[in-house]
């Protein structure tokens, strides 16, 4: 009997990982060129997010309960931890939100009837109860998001008013959104002065939906309902209007034009989709798919739609990832929330950026297995300062690269941006290869035209790609991606004796672009090119 296909891939996996051959020793030599004439698209300022979901503790699954006490409702709000953690970001975006919003009652106002906590009950959406969101807990919520300067994003309950079409086993609601509740929530936003940066409407309702689903031409009607309530509300009050977001759900092409057809110039901001393209928590190849290029590479195509989507039939609007954890049903156990996870993760970021994404929002800050902080001790996951050194060194400018030579060069993956608020180019190499070291050399690439490029030789980098370059090289403790220690330039990250968030301090090198740099074996690595003349970021 011949051996099973994935037997023998885990045999000669762990050949490669104990004799790597002389590849690792020497390094292929790759080149990085960057086209700095002009930017193929701008993400927002604050295009780094992070989620705070609804869960209860007694969320559970394949035998597991993730959450704990990491809901919008239990969260330990006075941890210093996670006070210093969202501190550290100039003005992390938290987006408020998840599978139970349309579940949530605002307890405020006149129009709501009973509003209790979640609890479990067969038959209901998700297995739970409708919940409730009472103002003190929404107080103390923006007493933090003030403190921390958070850039705020909330989830409406879209379901409300709505009712389940008849039919046994169908998931369609229909009748039009009751905004009344949200705008009672929205005027006692106001009248305390707390500032929402966007309101969004709706989780995993759009075509076929997740438990529930709605028509689109009703969401479009919906949507203009919430943004004319959001403009009585906020009309006079003085600033600028909170943007509106829709539909939080799977991309689907014809769902989301038809939306945005029916809803209308001007109205959606931002067409908000969720990624979660890992498969589910407990698929056992979790841990390969986040390492193979081939795979990583199969999303592209949706943002590629997406972007498309939105500039044919919402070009007021831009696409946003309004969510995603990778994997579904709560992450990886061990492989989510550890250092494996930022090779999808920071990859996810350059992709979507390079196809006109503006947000990313990563499930989840707290709870789940995929989460930045880990959701008992709030210590940071490596993913949280993947997510700290990009919104830090990545600008909005995204540049266009293109990577040549090397013998796998598919394994190294490329992105470049304009500095933040820095001078110079900043590029993000991965190496998803556990054997092959890469010497990368960047050039800059001045040509305004298509291919084929002029590349500035070594002679000439110098006049475009001079100053210094600052490396921030990421490595798993003991070189085991399952490890949830990262090394910064060989040193581990760990917070300080009171929760303090370490300093991330690059390793600096005199001479740019004039000499490769090494990119070890499942590594990251940031390098700001202090020097580089990019037009495209004057």
């Amino acid at each position: 009997m011949a051996a099973p296909t994935g037997a023998i891939f885990l045999f000669a996996l762990s050949i490669i990982l104990l004799f790597p051959g002389p590849s690792a020793a020497t390094g292929e030599k790759a080149t990085v060129s960057v086209r700095a004439v002009t930017a193929i698209s701008h993400t927002d300022d604050n295009f780094i997010c992070a989620t705070l979901d609804w869960w209860p503790k007694d969320k559970c699954n394949y035998g597991m309960c993730p959450w704990h006490d990491s809901s919008i409702l239990n969260l330990d709000l006075y941890n210093p931890i996670l006070y210093n953690a969202v501190k550290a970001f100039k003005s992390l975006r938290i987006r408020l939100g998840g599978s139970m919003q349309d579940q949530v009652t605002y307890k405020v106002g006149k129009h709501y009837d009973d509003c209790h906590n979640f609890r479990r009950e067969d038959g209901r959406l998700f297995g739970f109860t409708d919940g409730c969101l009472p103002m003190n807990r929404w107080d103390e919520l923006n007493i933090f998001f003030r403190r921390t300067n958070t850039t705020v994003t909330f989830g409406l309950n879209a379901l409300r008013g709505r009712r389940k079409a008849p039919g046994n086993g169908s998931t369609l609601h229909v009748g039009g959104w009751d905004g009344r509740n949200a705008r009672d929530l929205m005027r006692y936003t106001v009248g305390k002065g707390y500032r929402v940066e966007s309101w969004e409407l709706g989780n995993e309702l759009c075509a076929g939906g997740v438990e529930a689903k709605v028509k689109a031409a009703q969401y479009g009607k919906d949507v203009l309902r919430l943004r004319r309530i959001v403009e009585r509300v906020y009309n006079g009050t003085g600033g600028r209007l909170p943007k509106v977001l829709a539909p939080g759900g799977f991309y689907d092409g014809p769902w989301f034009s038809e939306m945005l057809r029916v809803s209308g110039p001007g109205v959606v901001d931002g067409v908000t989709h969720h990624i979660y393209n890992l498969g589910s928590g407990k698929d056992k190849d979790l841990i390969n798919k986040m390492q193979d290029p081939f795979y990583l590479d199969k999303v592209a195509q949706t943002f590629s739609d997406m972007e498309a989507t939105v500039r044919e039939s919402g070009p007021w609007s831009s696409p946003w990832v309004g969510e995603s954890g990778g994997a579904y049903n709560s992450g990886g156990k061990d492989v989510s929330d550890r250092f494996a996870d930022s090779f999808w993760y920071l990859d996810q970021l350059g992709m979507s950026s390079v196809f006109g994404t503006k947000v990313y929002c990563r499930q989840a800050l707290v709870g789940g297995n995929y989460c930045l902080l880990n959701t008992t001790t709030l210590a940071p996951n490596p993913d949280y300062y993947s997510a700290l050194l990009w919104d830090r060194l990545m600008g909005p400018g995204v540049l266009q690269t293109t990577t040549t030579g090397g013998a796998i060069s598919p394994y190294l993956r490329s992105y470049a941006h304009c500095s933040k608020q820095k001078p110079g180019v900043t590029v993000l190499l991965i190496n998803l290869s556990n054997s092959t070291a890469f010497n990368v050399t960047v050039a800059g690439d001045m040509d305004l035209h298509p291919p084929p490029r002029k590349l500035l030789e070594a002679d000439d980098a110098g006049a475009v790609c001079g100053g210094q370059r600052e490396e921030y090289h990421m490595r798993p403790e003991g070189g085991d991606i399952q490890s949830s220690v990262v090394l910064l330039n060989g040193e581990p990250l760990a917070l300080g004796p009171c929760g303090q968030i370490p300093e991330l301090r690059p390793a600096v090198v005199a001479d740019g672009c004039a000499s490769p740099l090494r990119v070890e074996p499942h590594s990251i690595a940031f390098v700001r090119f202090t020097g580089f003349k990019a037009p495209a970021c004057a």
